[in-house]
């Protein structure tokens, strides 16, 4: 019955025209309730086994415009019938949404290849997820994410034929057109290739800051550069990088930590940035992080694992997931301070799944009734639900 908290933020976020335009379905079709099922078990963090019925209560289908649950058959056809480029758009047009909701704040965007192992029979070429780990059937999905709010942007997905800097391209590509402004890109050492960081250059909507490997030309660099001691045991320098066949300089920023040459350890950075150098590896690097801390939070959502290599379907299904995370981020800003910073399957469970409550129709109003409603829900947020919605020009009708 909690799952129901949400249905104001699916309407502030617009989720129902989007999943009508992404289906090509007006309010009375039956495609978009399916979809919005899926987006509601993700909230709930459910990978539901259909044949036990486990979401077969009357609230949850009720929640979705339906008086009975969905099979796996109607979403496996659902989902195959979209494309990647469909899906792309949809998540291009959640992106719109939540800018104009104030989750994008900040001039720094990390970007972060997340990957999943399948147990797909498909044969695939198989890859690491560490440089210490076997390699595996798995899915490669990329994330571009706000930094100072912890919230994605974008995603694009991949089989692990697709090398990661053409992925990568097409998903900062794809992150402009959310944005549109310029920003700081920070990456990892994965994403230190010439197509990246020429792309940056030469597009001009996004400098990059990316660690760089300590190759022999790099290593030959570093002993060129003119260390300034920034405090005891910190300096930083710097000098020109430029990719082989390429006319272009970029700079390279090397971090010294040590006391004496005996103990010195170096960490290079290119970056197509003018920034100060002290400013991008001392404050804006370490906000790469967030990223990490993102998948983290939310993977119980859905983003750790993968069934099938349809990459329609697994791109549709991401889809899904990204549009209940960002219901579900707005909900937590009504909770009491304390409560704001669990983990996607805690306010599944403490919030979503468990509540008991009633459901009643009054005249052309649904009313919804939550016993012993948590304290750390603020109640003014809900109370007198449709006129808060209407003083915020929100259409308050349900199909």
């Amino acid at each position: 019955m909690g799952s129901w908290l949400l249905v104001p933020e699916l309407h502030r976020l617009g989720i129902w025209d989007l999943l009508k335009g992404w289906t090509g379905s007006q309010d009375y079709d039956i495609a978009p309730r399916l979809a919005l099922q899926l987006i509601n078990e993700s909230a709930l963090c459910v990978n539901r086994v259909r044949r036990k019925n486990s979401l077969g209560h009357q609230g949850f289908q009720l929640l979705n415009g339906m008086g009975w649950m969905c099979t796996d058959e109607q979403i496996h056809k659902l989902l195959d019938q979209s494309t990647m480029e469909n899906t792309q758009d949809l998540l291009i047009n959640l992106g719109h949404q939540r800018m104009l909701g104030n989750h994008y704040d900040g001039q720094v965007i990390a970007i972060d290849p997340h990957r999943i192992i399948t147990k797909s029979k498909r044969v695939t070429p198989n890859k690491k997820k560490g440089s210490n780990e076997t390699s595996q059937k798995m899915t490669q999905m990329f994330f571009s994410l706000c930094t100072k709010t912890g919230q994605p942007i974008m995603a694009n997905m991949a089989s692990t034929g697709m090398p990661a800097s053409r992925a990568t391209c097409s998903l900062l590509e794809s992150t402009k057109q959310i944005t549109r402004q310029p920003a700081l890109i920070v990456a990892d050492k994965e994403h230190f290739t010439k197509q990246i960081i020429e792309w940056s250059y030469d597009d001009g909507s996004f400098d990059v800051l990316i660690p760089a490997p300590k190759t022999q030309r790099v290593r030959k660099l570093i002993n060129q550069v003119q260390f300034t001691p920034m405090w005891a045991g910190y300096a930083l320098g710097e000098t020109s990088f430029r990719f082989s066949n390429s006319t272009t300089n970029h700079r390279l920023i090397v971090q010294r930590t040590g006391e004496n040459k005996e103990n010195y350890s170096y960490s290079p950075f290119i970056t197509t940035s003018k920034k100060p150098a002290q400013q991008l590896i001392c404050q804006e690097y370490d906000k790469r992080w967030k990223i990490e801390e993102f998948f983290n939070f939310e993977n119980k959502m859905g983003l750790n694992r993968a069934a099938t290599l349809n990459l329609n379907i697994r791109y549709a299904k991401l889809a899904m997931t990204l549009m209940a995370q960002a219901s579900t981020f707005q909900l937590r800003q009504k909770l009491s301070n304390d409560y704001k910073n669990w983990n996607a399957e805690h306010l599944a469970t403490h919030i979503l799944a468990w509540q008991d409550g009633d459901l009643r129709v009054k005249d052309d109003t649904i009313i919804v009734t939550l016993y012993n409603a948590p304290n750390h829900l603020d109640k003014s947020q809900f109370l007198n639900l449709p006129n808060i919605l209407q003083s915020q020009n929100i259409d308050v009708s349900a199909p």
